[in-house]
């Protein structure tokens, strides 16, 4: 697994959590990561990354709107 180091500016009122979190969200929601690899990342369960992404505004259900047009042509 990579490590990163970043330096982020102390005014910046971000933990730890917060910005692995935003990371894992953000990757997840660009299909890069999955639920589970997201929720390992920073070391919680899938159902708390899940409760969690709430708080962040992202959506749980990452399918985009032409595959879902496409299935209910489909169904």
């Amino acid at each position: 697994m990579k490590k990163v180091v970043l330096n982020i500016p102390d005014f910046v009122n971000l933990d730890e959590k917060d910005i692995a979190m935003t990371l894992a969200s953000r990757l997840y929601e660009e299909g890069k990561l999955s639920l589970g690899q997201a929720a390992e990342l920073i070391g919680i369960s899938k159902r708390s990354f899940i409760e969690l992404m709430g708080k962040y505004n992202i959506s749980v259900f990452n399918y985009p709107a032409s595959d879902l047009s496409r299935d209910v042509k489909n169904a």
